[in-house]
């Protein structure tokens, strides 16, 4: 209980460095999920087989969307009925969140499982290769079955934090990724199993970790713990985590959109354009969707640790703003954006100064041909993609903070905007103009326009919390 009421009085900078440093280890462990898979698979399969992995890219959005809608919202509801002294509105909030995890994880397994070809032959918009496609199929038959544990694994660990438990949450992605790193290795170098032992490695850490996130909550020591008289759904309190959880669960469903609208914009643009470096008679096709799916990854690895810090900064605001502490409100968003700022500049130095070296982490340059123009390619694509990244940071913090204040509706319209008002109409058209360079280019176009009305949005919504400051004084 402790814990939780410092929320309200400890010194902000203290509080987001505890809360947000675990968190950022956390989200930062989580995308390395995908940069493990990439590299091993990579060095150990070959090119092709990371074009499958990024084929299906908006399956793995999909399946993150529902999840996050769960676990964010749980998580925000949770960190404001602590903050209001309300436990027990807090743990029906876990048991129901724990109800929906396991009825949309299955319901999507299924539904994935069954009509998965068809899935993957319509987010590659009928263009892949059958090699590229095959290797899609491999990888997906493995993930989706892991699906429920993947589901009640993510959403339970966004609880132990939200409750006031970040080093726990840490350890158990640590662990995951731990677990993960040696299993890849030995699955796809030692026994053999090629992409279908990437997925396991994934399935398996996961699995062992839902198990040590289930302990938590059903300990006794633990201050929010599940009861059984709570495991029961009541319609309010899933309507709040919907609500609040809808920001995300739309800001997963638009990239998974934009995942498939970049790859079939690769597929049947990449190689055309007078500035693309891959010709289109030597496979640019599926060489660019493999470009796409490294470059993807390594941007979403600053995009988790910038999320990291907005977990961190989660139980912080939702409590304050429950309690009415506007200062404390103000002054820990104000922060917060300031290390976003900082750590997206980070993964623009690097990827401006250094992206050959990045890229061959997950290709082996030895082999020369083709892996050599994955390797271009995919440097051409991270100078582009990165050009407005310092500023991003900035849009995924107010996305953020908007979503823990409880104003779902703006918390939305900022995820949504770049997506759906900016990005997909230049996917549309730039492509057909200048090939995967108009794919490239469409990114950091999209990224000023939804920045600058981030910005419009957030300064009015301080300006309201100022008023509201102003009334509790």
């Amino acid at each position: 209980m402790s814990k939780t009421l410092s929320l309200g009085t400890d010194n902000i900078g203290k509080l987001l460095f505890n809360y947000a440093t675990p968190a950022i280890i956390a989200m930062a462990s989580s995308s390395l999920y995908h940069l493990i898979d990439s590299a091993f698979v990579g060095h150990g399969v070959g090119g092709a087989a990371i074009a499958g992995m990024a084929i299906t890219m908006p399956i793995m959005n999909i399946g993150a969307a529902f999840g996050a809608m769960v676990g964010v919202g749980a998580g925000a509801r949770i960190s404001l009925r602590l903050g209001e002294g309300n436990k027990r509105a807090a743990e029906k909030t876990l048991c129901n969140a724990v109800l929906l995890n396991i009825i949309i994880g299955f319901t999507i397994m299924v539904l994935m499982l069954t009509f998965l070809d068809e899935i993957l032959v319509l987010f590659s918009g009928g263009k892949a290769s059958t090699e590229t496609l095959e290797y899609a199929r491999q990888f997906m038959r493995i993930i989706l079955l892991g699906n429920i544990t993947q589901h009640l694994y993510l959403g339970m660990n966004d609880m132990i934090r939200a409750s006031g438990n970040p080093r726990k949450s840490m350890a158990i992605m640590l662990t995951s990724v731990a677990i993960n790193l040696v299993l890849n290795p030995l699955f796809i170098f030692v026994f053999h199993w090629g992409i279908q032992g990437s997925a396991a490695a994934t399935v398996i850490s996961q699995f062992v970790c839902f198990l040590l996130a289930l302990s938590h909550f059903c300990s006794k020591k633990s201050f929010l713990r599940f009861k059984r008289e709570a495991f029961h759904f009541d319609w309010r309190i899933v309507g709040n985590i919907l609500s609040i959880g809808l920001a995300p669960f739309l800001m997963n469903i638009c990239a998974s959109m934009v995942a498939a609208f970049v790859n079939t914009a690769m597929l049947q643009f990449g190689g055309l354009g007078a500035h693309d470096i891959v010709p289109r008679e030597q496979g640019a096709a599926d060489l660019y969707v493999g470009a796409y799916g490294i470059v993807n990854r390594v941007a979403l690895l600053f995009i988790m640790v910038v999320q990291g810090l907005n977990q961190g900064m989660q139980p912080i605001v939702g409590y304050n703003y429950g309690a009415k502490n506007f200062a404390r409100v103000r002054k820990a968003v104000f922060m917060t954006i300031g290390c976003g700022v900082t750590i997206a500049t980070l993964g623009f130095a690097l990827g401006e100064s250094i992206p050959h070296l990045i890229a061959r982490a997950f290709v082996d340059s030895s082999r020369g041909g083709d892996e050599s123009l994955l390797i271009e390619a995919s440097a051409q694509g991270m100078r582009l993609i990165l050009m407005m990244f310092p500023l991003v940071g900035f849009q995924i913090v107010v996305g953020g903070f908007f979503q823990y204040i409880g104003k779902a509706p703006l918390a939305i319209f900022v995820s949504l905007t770049r997506q759906l008002l900016f990005l997909l109409p230049l996917l549309w058209l730039l492509p057909r103009q200048f090939g995967a360079y108009g794919v490239w280019i469409s990114m950091p176009i999209a990224d000023s326009a939804s920045i600058l009305l981030a910005f419009i949005l957030f300064v009015w919504q301080i300006r309201k919390i100022k008023r509201m400051e102003l009334k509790v004084q």
